[in-house]
């Protein structure tokens, strides 16, 4: 039996309305809403529908008619072909408005909940070169879009085999073996772009092969490089083959070439997969990390640390988090999923103790280091499910938390979490996310004992999609009534 072919349906001459989420924008036909991606509002296109429903479509541009007057033009060449930066061709301004919007409208339509006004969304000061931590890949196969990859065709060039040289740069999105070839990335200070671009050099010239993703074989392999508000400088060159001679010689060169690099690491990775926690990163020269600074606070950070990638507006991030915590100098503070305690850390001088509860055992030993490097005595930081730990013995010893942090990855937090805090009833929380839509869902479930007080956006990466919003809660007076005591 002949099955039917998916209709190709075509929306010609569209007008793009307004922004929606998760970078995609929306325009009306028919009364039918359809989410369109890699369109800004004004633009006018015609679609390509994929997802068709009775009330709501996605689809794809296929030709701009006209382009939105807010349009600007991408400041990197790389632009719409490695990912990474979604919004450069909108003013930094109107991609604060969308996110300020887009925070507003989760916590309205997901959450159902009570909000008091949101203030503007804090942006950053700098808008390029403001990530500390960067990872580029080595590859054996260039990325070639679709318009390159047609004209080589028509010159008579086979694209597959063009595409067949050493690449370094970012995975090509939706891609997992494709690596975009990249000159300038603006996403890191200097000189960054420019280690990688001498290390595909250097390697190219000593005919040292680069990793292929298919058949997982090749010397060289990745690149982290952390650039700290210090001045350090971190890297670690991630090799898929242990050949001491080649090895020495690029590590070497590295070094000779630039002087800044405090620490210089290298790391064996012979797995099928890039994961570096179950390896063990080699300090070839310095201490093996680097020191950042928020404010006064010094955090160790190593090439398996977690830390926030952009340092200037994690400062800002976690003012408004101790602010929202409104400590006097004497309460407990419970920092859930408190990662490498950056939060509570930065809010010890303001509380009484600091209790951190993170599931990564290697966090929580970053943790306590951290802790050691500023000399601080009232932080206590345990491995393990806060729905585990936090238990009556718990609280008998370290006592019931005056206030809780909770800084959930993007998926939010376990509903058996959201119950538990609602059970600790601490009378301020301070909900920290990367993601509004979860933090939203999870809002709603707090409701039943908490209600939103402040919120406060925060843009932490320009020029792309992710915003992160810190909201505080108070306990409701009838809940208070019934709050247990230690």
């Amino acid at each position: 039996m002949a099955r039917k072919k998916k209709q190709n349906i075509i929306l010609e001459n569209i007008l793009i309305e307004d922004y929606a989420a998760e970078g995609k924008s929306i325009a009306r036909v028919d009364g039918k809403v359809v989410f369109v991606e890699q369109v800004v509002p004004g633009d006018v296109v015609d679609v390509r529908l994929g997802k068709n429903k009775k009330d709501w479509a996605e689809g794809v541009p296929i030709a701009f008619k006209a382009y939105s007057k807010e349009r600007l033009t991408p400041f990197c060449s790389h632009f719409g072909v490695c990912g990474g930066c979604q919004w450069q061709m909108l003013p930094y301004q109107k991609q604060l408005q969308y996110k300020h919007q887009q925070v507003k409208d989760n916590l309205q339509r997901i959450g159902k909940i009570a909000l008091p006004e949101i203030p503007p969304i804090l942006g950053a000061a700098a808008d390029k070169g403001y990530r500390n931590k960067i990872e580029y890949t080595f590859g054996t196969e260039l990325f070639l879009p679709k318009e390159q990859f047609n004209q080589l065709k028509e010159q008579g060039v086979n694209p597959y085999e063009f595409g067949r040289q050493p690449v370094a740069g970012f995975h090509a999105k939706g891609f997992w073996d494709k690596i975009v070839d990249l000159q300038t990335c603006y996403l890191q200070q200097e000189p960054t772009n420019a280690i990688r671009l001498a290390i595909k050099d250097f390697a190219k010239v000593h005919d040292y092969s680069f990793y292929d993703l298919r058949q997982h074989t090749g010397f060289l392999r990745t690149l982290q490089l952390r650039l700290c508000e210090t001045g350090e400088l971190m890297v670690n060159v991630v090799l898929g083959e242990d050949d001491e001679e080649k090895r020495l010689g690029l590590l070497e060169h590295l070094l000779k070439q630039f002087p800044q690099i405090t620490t210089l690491l290298y790391t064996i990775n012979t797995k099928r997969n890039d994961s570096l926690h179950d390896l063990d990163p080699i300090a070839y020269k310095g201490k093996g990390y680097v020191v950042e600074k928020l404010e006064d606070y010094s955090f160790k950070i190593g090439p398996k640390s977690f830390f926030q990638t952009n340092t200037r507006q994690a400062e800002q991030l976690y003012r408004v988090t101790r602010d929202f915590a409104e400590l006097s100098g004497s309460e407990t503070l419970y920092d859930l999923y408190c990662g490498t305690g950056s939060i509570g850390i930065f809010c010890s001088k303001q509380a009484g103790t600091i209790i951190g509860v993170e599931m990564i055992d290697a966090a929580i030993e970053d943790a306590k280091e951290n802790a050691a490097l500023n000399s601080l005595e009232k932080t206590h930081f345990y491995a393990g499910d806060v729905i585990d730990i936090c238990n009556d013995a718990f609280f008998e010893q370290h006592g019931r938390p005056d206030v809780i942090v909770t800084d959930p990855p993007r998926a939010g937090m376990h509903e058996k979490l959201v119950r538990k805090i609602n059970e600790m009833a601490a009378p301020t929380v301070v909900y920290v996310s990367c993601n509004p839509a979860t933090q939203a869902r999870d809002l709603a479930l707090l409701d039943e004992k908490y209600q939103v007080t402040k919120v406060q956006p925060v843009d932490m990466f320009p020029h792309t999609l992710h915003i992160e919003n810190v909201v505080q809660l108070k306990l409701r007076e009838e809940a208070i009534k019934t709050q247990p005591t230690v």
